[in-house]
């Protein structure tokens, strides 16, 4: 077949994948031409002599979309622009002058000094907004680009930054939040974690990949960083000869195309894990597909080439030596969140704390950092699922700092669908959300506490709420997850709603191993119902369970009608 121009198109198969190694550089989007003409990195020189003199429209478009996402900052949606918009409008059309801004927080450490900067950065510049991340970070809005050089420097003057927190780049390495202090650790992976950040982030070297590249390491044995959804992970294991190291996952990742990672089957020592990261990043960099950025995520190569070839070019090309085979890390037998308190290993304690799906504020951290002063503590943790983690705290203190959380909103003991609910930033500030998220769950979640308070429910149902299809609240991976979008509201318009998967889930004690959501044909609810839906559901679930059957268990194998 030939096109207009009586030019054959070339066969699919011989079509260049824009892979580095074996393509050539030559860009083949928009945004591989502008990436390899000045790198994301560049740009934070023209914000401070620049932008931030002259102000928002001084901004040319391929820095603001573009380049400033390197340093962690994203063009808020306006506010009043409905849903249905979202697909329609063009970026300039949908975007506030006003940005969201990511603080990086590797592994989830922060001292008191570092939370009230951050405190103060919301209430000063921020309307005294705050979120706590789903990856360890820390977001504020309604950030003035005059205001961010002061903000650098704030940040900076106690070691956090905003440094690739977005960007075609390797993002915030997840941790698991109680490393070093948990008694049940095998290996504290902090100072891995330090290694990697302070060599590689930032570097021009790694700063233009083919889209994001997410990494998690963890010691624990709940397996606390939802190894099963990054690019690269490093699970802490015990080799019958080879003793404390790493089992290396590869490829995960969701969003409208998920996939879930998969295991290499080696071994890796703690003393080359910066090494073994730093080649899988070079892997993405070098044959991660760039002429669609929809197809450039590093699961898409590994779906091509299969384990066992990403190991070999793994080894021959990138590492110059065979990794040992090595045994899976085992089923973990304790919940990952660390909600609750827990006994640190030298005799004090660490409390997991769940604020709603994440929304605090510069207030509430304020707060916190004075409470855990109070009773003589300076350091605490962010988690992959929206919570906080305490550390330190002695013995005959822990009732009354509890009572002193909860009066800011804090839960070390929350009600179940307090704690297994997580949300996205949804369209208060996203522009590529559809319907609202954060007080959609919030206001679910207490209207379920209120109608089951009759139900004792067994183990926890996850309940993940996403304002659009691209699962930034894992909606794959989730009990229940619900993917925004608008349905018809049976007067001609449109009502704010959600498509429902079920029985998604990440390996756990109560499941061998993660799987993805199963979705029903035409299984939908809208926002106003989403409350009256679970609730019923969930009757549903513990009416029909076989045992002990999970939820999960059950969704994957009920009849389509027992889930409407």
């Amino acid at each position: 077949m030939t096109e207009a121009k009586g030019i054959a198109r070339p066969p699919r198969e011989a079509r260049s994948n824009g892979q580095w190694k074996v393509d050539g550089k030559e860009p083949l989007n928009a945004n591989e031409t502008w990436k390899q003409e000045d790198g994301g990195l560049s740009v934070r020189e023209r914000v401070e002599s620049i932008y931030s003199k002259e102000g928002f429209d001084s901004i040319p478009g391929t820095d603001l979309h573009g380049r400033m996402r390197w340093w962690g900052l994203y063009t808020q949606r306006k506010p009043g622009i409905d849903g249905g918009k979202t697909a329609t409008l063009e970026p300039h059309e949908l975007e506030d002058k006003y940005f969201m801004l990511r603080v990086r927080i590797d592994g989830g450490q922060l001292t008191t000094d570092q939370l009230r900067v951050i405190a103060g950065i919301s209430k000063d510049f921020g309307r005294n907004t705050a979120d706590v991340t789903d990856r360890q970070n820390i977001q504020l809005h309604w950030i003035d680009i005059v205001d961010v050089p002061e903000i650098w420097r704030r940040l900076e003057a106690v070691g956090l930054e905003t440094t690739e927190a977005c960007g075609d780049v390797p993002r915030v390495i997840l941790g698991s939040p109680v490393a070093g202090v948990a008694a049940d650790e095998l290996i504290d992976p902090t100072d891995i974690i330090e290694q990697i950040k302070d060599k590689y982030i930032g570097d021009p070297e790694l700063a233009n990949l083919p889209r994001k590249f997410k990494s998690a390491i963890t010691g624990h044995p709940s397996q606390d960083i939802v190894h099963e959804i990054n690019d690269v992970a490093f699970l802490g294991i015990e080799h019958p000869e080879l003793g404390i190291g790493f089992d290396l996952w590869v490829g995960g990742g969701l969003s409208t195309a998920p996939r879930l990672a998969e295991r290499l089957g080696v071994f890796v020592s703690p003393d080359r894990v910066a090494d073994v990261w730093y080649a899988v990043c070079c892997i993405f960099r070098d044959y991660g597909f760039r002429r669609m950025r929809t197809k450039a995520r590093l699961k898409f190569l590994l779906a091509e080439w299969g384990t066992e070839k990403f190991r070999q070019i793994l080894q021959d090309e990138y590492l110059g030596y065979a990794l040992p085979d090595g045994p899976a890390a085992p089923t973990p037998e304790t919940v990952g969140d660390h909600v609750g308190v827990h006994k640190q290993k030298d005799g004090r304690f660490f409390i997991g704390v769940t604020p709603f799906v994440g929304r605090v504020s510069g207030q509430i951290l304020a707060d916190l950092a004075d409470i855990l002063e109070k009773y003589g503590s300076k350091r605490l943790r962010t988690t992959p699922h929206q919570k906080l983690v305490l550390l330190d705290i002695a013995e005959e203190h822990v009732e009354n700092i509890i009572v002193d959380l909860e009066a800011i909103g804090l839960s070390a003991r929350p009600s179940q669908f307090k704690r297994s609910t997580i949300a996205c930033t949804g369209i208060e500030f996203c522009k590529l959300a559809i319907v609202e998220t954060k007080a959609t769950a919030t206001e679910t979640v207490k209207t379920l506490e209120r109608k089951l308070v009759d139900v004792q429910i067994g183990r926890p149902i996850s309940l993940h709420i996403n304002g659009c299809p691209n699962s930034c609240a894992r909606i794959q991976t989730a009990d229940i997850g619900l993917k925004g979008q608008l349905l018809p509201d049976g007067n001609g318009g449109t009502a704010p709603g959600f498509q429902v998967h079920l029985g998604g889930g990440l390996a756990t004690k109560d499941r061998d191993e993660a799987g993805l959501g199963r979705t029903v044909r035409g299984l939908k609810v809208t926002a106003d119902e989403l409350p009256d839906y679970v609730e019923r559901l969930v009757r549903r679930f513990e009416a029909d369970k076989d045992g002990d059957e999970t939820f999960a268990t059950w969704a994957h194998r009920a009849e389509e009608e027992a889930l409407q």
